[in-house]
């Protein structure tokens, strides 16, 4: 039936937000017969110790997954080759700006607020020569689309910005976009649960599946959690990591059933929820935490 994943980036300790996220990209696979995979997006940047403590939090919690977890430095190859073909195909051209250029730069006719507005589309070879020898050039994606259309499961039909995004950047590593796109075919993955802060990479990353034929997933982009602020949580929240909440005195089984309870699911166990779960009768609004929710849940062990 194909997969779903979590895949999170080694930079630091997932806190509760991160865990819910977890939790329910456990259920949408589970629940639909999928196959359940742990990806850990280590491109970028990546912690001592924190892949070990990730995988330990997701355990705690109860969730488990099928086969070895895969990193995406062990699969610098397919992100090669999904640049090759691009390139052959002429959907590939080098960019020198700098941010700033970006911000500086005028609009084309009729672009999207904060689409890349094309300065290095067109560059002649010499203009090319010219400024490789100040800068090293990133790779931008020739998009053929202004927008793409996807359909996610909670929030219907969406339609986002396509624009000649960053393909690889020019430290010469994958770009986020192209990774998790080249990432999810090679591990068969056609169920993707996040945030819905990415709701909006979404039209870019199923163009870019269009274009390499690897077909686009089904989307599932759910309610972020937030602080009291209405900000996204951070570790300057307090106790939102499962080894603060154990200082704390809230053991991991607590926190699983106060991550089920903020999905109006059954709290007696991880199987108890997946029983009763539908994705048609979710939360849809963003949970507020605070630390003393946690402390006064009242779950049982």
């Amino acid at each position: 039936m194909g997969a779903g994943r979590f895949a999170p980036s080694p930079s630091g300790e997932l806190h509760v937000g991160n865990l819910r996220t977890a939790v329910l990209a456990w259920l949408f696979a589970r629940s639909t017969r999928r196959s359940f995979l742990l990806r850990i997006e280590d491109l970028d940047r990546a912690r001592a110790g924190a892949e070990d403590a990730q995988l330990r939090d997701l355990a705690a919690v109860g969730l488990d997954w099928d086969g070895a977890v895969e990193r995406q430095t062990d699969r610098l190859d397919g992100f090669h080759d999904a640049v090759s073909t691009l390139r052959s195909r002429g959907l590939l051209y080098e960019c020198y700006c700098t941010r700033r250029d970006i911000a500086e730069a005028p609009s084309a006719p009729h672009a999207a607020p904060g689409a890349y507005p094309g300065t290095c589309r067109n560059l002649s070879d010499a203009e090319r020569a010219g400024r490789r020898a100040g800068r090293p050039a990133a790779l931008r994606l020739r998009s053929g689309v202004g927008s793409f259309t996807v359909t996610d499961v909670l929030h219907g039909e969406y339609t986002g910005v396509v624009d000649d995004f960053v393909a690889v950047r020019n430290d010469g590593v994958p770009a986020y976009n192209l990774a998790v796109v080249v990432d999810d075919a090679l591990q068969g993955i056609d169920q993707v649960v996040r945030g819905d802060d990415l709701l909006s990479s979404a039209p870019r990353q199923a163009y870019l599946a269009t274009l390499l034929g690897t077909g686009v997933p089904q989307y599932a982009h759910v309610p972020l959690v937030l602080n009291r602020e209405g900000r996204r949580l951070a570790k300057r929240d307090g106790s939102v990591t499962l080894a603060a909440l154990e200082r704390d005195g809230i053991a991991p089984a607590r926190v699983r059933q106060l991550l089920l309870r903020s999905l109006g699911l059954p709290e007696a166990s991880l199987a108890a929820a997946l029983a009763a779960f539908d994705p048609a009768r979710m939360p849809r609004e963003p949970w507020i935490y605070s630390p003393l929710t946690a402390a006064d849940a009242g779950c049982d062990d």
